[in-house]
């Protein structure tokens, strides 16, 4: 099993090679790379309810292994009972070391512990880049699902240097998301 710290090692190692080879790139730096991982939560009912934004900083920053910050709305919004600046959501975003990591734990741990995992569609944005939704934030080995008071998703987008939907796919199959290759899903 590859240890966290190696992830960007392998990157260089073997992914970049096969990207290289597999692309026909003339250049090093025309090999996709992946820049951050964002980890995005709406939380649109934390408008009745302000601790449901601080218990949801909680739990991405433990899941993230960095400080999540709130989200706040942009502008009023009657119909939904929302005023300028209130908090919305949490995110937090990912670079370097934590990036590899988190990626790391989300493919060894996370996603295996979904329930009838089929693996996760293919749909990326058109730029190389992907979000993926997760409906439960149980699936992560730092939540104590005793301790949960609602069960949240997330979406966890990658933003790759990748130019096509191709390239972006090919590198984060690369790097082990388990994309599901049965297109009736």
């Amino acid at each position: 099993m590859i240890k966290t710290a190696q992830l960007k090692q392998v990157y260089l190692e073997q992914i970049a090679p096969e990207l290289k080879k597999q692309f026909n790139y003339s250049s090093a730096m025309q090999i996709p790379v992946l820049k951050k991982i964002v980890i995005n939560q709406g939380l649109g009912i934390a408008t009745q309810d302000k601790k449901i934004i601080d218990v949801a900083i909680n739990e991405i920053s433990a899941i993230a292994g960095q400080k999540a910050v709130a989200t706040i709305s942009r502008k009023d919004i009657a119909n939904f009972k929302l005023r300028k600046k209130m908090p919305v959501g949490v995110r937090v975003t990912l670079r370097r070391e934590r990036m590899y990591e988190f990626l790391e734990k989300l493919v060894r741990v996370a996603l295996p512990r979904i329930r009838d995992f089929k693996g996760i569609k293919g749909n990326f944005d058109g730029s190389g880049n992907y979000t993926l939704g997760i409906e439960e934030q149980i699936i992560f080995p730092e939540i104590n699902i005793d301790s949960i008071e609602r069960i949240q998703g997330m979406n966890i987008t990658f933003v790759t240097t990748a130019p096509t939907d191709e390239e972006g796919y090919a590198l984060l199959k690369a790097f082990g998301l388990p994309f599901n290759t049965d297109k009736n899903n």
